[in-house]
């Protein structure tokens, strides 16, 4: 199994859990608590991205690593300010944007026993 594979894996199920909970808080909450959960997915969207274009990067980027880890702490500056603009400006639910920046940990989760369920299936054959 590559780590490509794996990541994108990861990536996809945490599109998936953060649909699903969106869906969740739609019918139990309403469309807020809805845009909630859409809003904490896209912050930790963005995060897993950054992270992953950082890690692609590493290996090119041994001579200019301040400029890569710059690059990171800007990032995560404006994630923090995308965060302050749904809690302070839109008013929207921080248990919402908590339960939709979790998506992508539930999918690490999912991954994690798929391949703890695949390895005793080998092992028991």
């Amino acid at each position: 199994m590559r780590e490509d594979d794996l990541l994108t894996r990861v990536q996809r199920d945490a599109a998936i859990a953060c649909a699903l909970a969106a869906a969740i808080a739609l019918v139990a909450g309403g469309w807020r608590a809805a845009l909630a959960v859409l809003g904490g997915g896209l912050l930790t969207g963005l995060s897993f991205l950054s992270l992953r274009g950082a890690l692609d990067q590493a290996p090119r980027a041994r001579r200019r690593i301040g400029f890569v880890v710059l690059r990171i702490a800007g990032r995560y500056a404006l994630l923090g300010f995308l965060a302050y603009v749904m809690i302070a400006r839109l008013r929207l639910p921080p248990l919402g944007l908590i339960a939709g920046a979790s998506s992508v940990p539930a999918a690490a989760m999912i991954q994690a026993v798929r391949f703890m369920l695949k390895k005793k299936t080998t092992l028991s054959r």
